[in-house]
């Protein structure tokens, strides 16, 4: 996990409604907050803006990601984190903002938040992956997240990992668009689902 964090009082929504409004940050060393910086690099990759969709924010912390998709149009965002802490930040950061409405919140798992969510037949626009530096292994939680058909046609599909780590060639199911780093610490990888495949 990297040690480089920003302070609680620097989270901010970088762009779109709510442009400028303070955020809190998870409180504890177990979450790494992405800087407003890399934020906003982040989203003129992903867009800048949406025109509706969903978004699924699944290791997500305070939330700030999946909040900065829903101030830039996303319709709706799910946020997921295994941690009460997380949890409880992401419903005051949706609370303070007023957009409880546009989100759903669960404490859960990652893989069966994926099971769950795929009974409800959902198809995601944006699913954004920023897991702990390390703990994940990208390519069986790509697939996963394939599998179940989560990720929409023409889906963009966000992964944030630690620089060192290489990320998966998964064409034709998905193609890279988009790969940078920053900060020499931070690895940003950018996956695009083209036409359906049938398995």
């Amino acid at each position: 996990m990297s040690k480089h964090r920003v302070k609680e009082d620097a989270m901010r929504v970088i762009a779109g409604n709510f442009k400028g409004r303070q955020l809190k940050a998870v409180s504890g060393n177990a979450t790494r907050p992405t800087t407003d910086k890399v934020k906003e690099s982040i989203f003129q990759m992903l867009g800048p803006f949406f025109d509706g969709g969903y978004c699924l924010d699944l290791f997500a912390g305070s939330g700030g990601l999946g909040i900065e998709a829903l101030s830039r149009g996303m319709e709706r965002t799910i946020f997921i984190d295994k941690q009460l802490k997380a949890i409880q930040t992401i419903k005051e950061n949706l609370h303070t903002l007023s957009i409880q409405n546009q989100a759903e919140v669960y404490r859960n798992d990652a893989y069966r938040a994926i099971n769950v969510l795929s009974k409800r037949n959902i198809c995601f626009q944006l699913i954004l992956l920023d897991p702990p530096y390390g703990k994940l292994d990208y390519e069986k939680m790509i697939h996963h997240i394939l599998n179940k058909n989560l990720l929409a046609p023409d889906g963009l599909l966000y992964c944030e990992h630690d620089i060192h780590e290489q990320l998966p060639e998964l064409e034709p199911k998905l193609v890279k668009i988009k790969q940078d780093h920053y900060g020499g610490t931070i690895g940003i990888t950018i996956y695009k689902k083209g036409v359906l495949i049938n398995e």
